[in-house]
């Protein structure tokens, strides 16, 4: 991946370790200090790294398969593994970089102050990044709803609540959950995550394997949906939906949370986050098409339940929809981190206490009220799958796939004649592409879908 040269004004792990990893930690604003805490270990990183990437999300890869094909779909979902797991390396070894030198950046806009000017973190990646991630939060939370109204269809098929309902109590429950004072103090919840998640994929892998065997196995056709334009813009959408599952746009404070030195221990937490990723990813998207080929819904789960009835013996869904519903609650605190950091910095006192009533008492207010905002807008949008489509292609993209490789370049300046220096230029140009036309695509499908937006509809 290319060296890095140790600078003149390089510091000890020791010295480092003495003022947390930053070389001005009596400047660390709140949200740094009480939210981004330096105390976890690599394994604590490999927790949330699989938290954020492995999500419920997932579950629509089998549908991005259908607007692919299997070649297609099996090219894409590999490529986009591999380019990730480099991009959040060289991401690694930028910030690794920079805690060698005394000055450890502990968020995304702060490495894009420092690599590319002022005007970029402050007016681009940081807007984008809050964007996005609260973005994250409110389609979690519906979501969450969802998983909700499928546990309580399973038990009453012919139920009168409505999804509002169920997005109100999942709102609820984060709002609890969201008080937790630190991205540090989510490891436990985050290692239950990481089981939780390969339980629903395991069970969903049995299932679609179970129904593809059944006598009620519904038609298989693999034919790659749609003709003409549609085909096109759905082969853009289908690699914008396989691209973004593996997005994760926070990085930066996923690594600020590793106890100082920091060497090498992003790289085991990305290790053992794919050996999650490689496992459910490949197993849900190839055996959901294969069961259902291009029948396949947004999410696989839809297609377990045939007129309103399921065609799974009841203890599968008894086990995937609570799993389900416990580990998107993990996620959307994990995509609350980045706005809680705002938060923090803004109505917090650095000098008082964490858990002090002067801190308390903003954090309790405000945090609430973020979370309140995001139930309501997911409440009202049960459609916001469409938006955050628009959302994922504008800013996932951008921080996953193209910043990586601007800041290692920058940075590191390899020459113009290495492949590194090549290869990174190349995925930038055509991240670039993919983002402005996967841009393009959502745009053209909240058009189409618009006639069926209804507020607060019972979708």
């Amino acid at each position: 991946m290319g060296t890095v040269a140790r600078d003149s004004t390089e510091r000890s792990p020791e010295d480092i370790s003495k003022n947390g990893g930053s070389a001005n930690p009596e400047k660390l604003d709140a949200g740094a200090l009480f939210v981004l805490k330096s105390e976890g270990s690599w394994l604590h990183c490999g927790y949330h790294l699989t938290t954020a990437i492995v999500s419920p999300a997932l579950l629509s890869l089998p549908f991005a398969f259908t607007l692919l094909g299997w070649s297609g779909g099996v090219l894409c979902l590999t490529a986009a593994g591999l380019v990730t797991f480099y991009a959040y390396y060289l991401l690694s070894v930028v910030l690794e970089h920079y805690a060698q030198l005394g000055k450890r950046h502990l968020r995304f806009q702060d490495m894009a102050h420092d690599i590319l000017g002022p005007g970029w973190g402050r007016y681009f990646v940081g807007p984008l990044q809050l964007g996005i991630c609260y973005g994250a939060v409110i389609a979690r939370t519906l979501l969450g709803g969802q998983s909700l109204k499928y546990i309580y269809l399973v038990s009453r098929p012919n139920g009168s609540m409505q999804l509002y309902q169920f997005v109100i109590m999942f709102g609820v429950l984060t709002l609890i959950m969201a008080q937790m004072p630190s991205f540090h103090s989510l490891r436990h919840i985050n290692l239950v995550s990481l089981f939780l998640c390969v339980t629903y994929c395991t069970c969903t892998t049995a299932g679609a394997i179970y129904i593809g065997y059944s006598r009620n196995a519904p038609s298989r056709i693999y034919t790659i949906t749609g003709v003409g334009i549609d085909r096109a813009f759905g082969v853009f959408n289908a690699i914008s939906i396989i691209a973004t599952t593996y997005g994760n746009g926070i990085i930066p404070e996923i690594q600020a949370t590793i106890a100082p030195p920091v060497t090498g221990k992003m790289f085991k937490g990305l290790l053992l986050c794919y050996s999650v990723v490689i496992s459910t990813f490949f197993s849900v998207a190839i055996s959901g098409y294969w069961a259902f080929g291009n029948q396949s819904q947004g999410s696989v789960l839809s297609n377990f339940m045939a007129n309103g009835k399921p065609l799974l013996p009841k203890g599968f869904l008894v086990i995937i929809y609570p799993c389900t519903l416990i580990q998107v609650t993990a996620v959307t605190l994990v995509y609350l981190q980045p706005t809680n950091v705002v938060i923090e910095r803004q109505f917090a006192d650095p000098n008082k206490g964490e858990l002090g009533l002067r801190n308390v008492v903003p954090r309790l207010i405000f945090r609430s009220l973020s979370v309140i905002i995001a139930t309501t807008l997911a409440a009202m949008l049960p459609f916001f799958g469409d938006i955050m489509a628009l959302f994922r292609a504008i800013g996932y993209i951008p921080l996953d796939f193209i910043l990586p490789m601007i800041f290692y370049n920058v940075k590191f300046k390899p020459s113009k004649r290495s492949f590194i220096f090549w290869g990174n230029s190349l995925i930038a140009v055509v991240s670039i592409v993919l983002a402005v036309v996967g841009a393009v695509a959502s745009v053209r499908q909240i058009i189409l879908d618009a006639k069926t937006y209804k507020l607060f509809a019972n979708m």
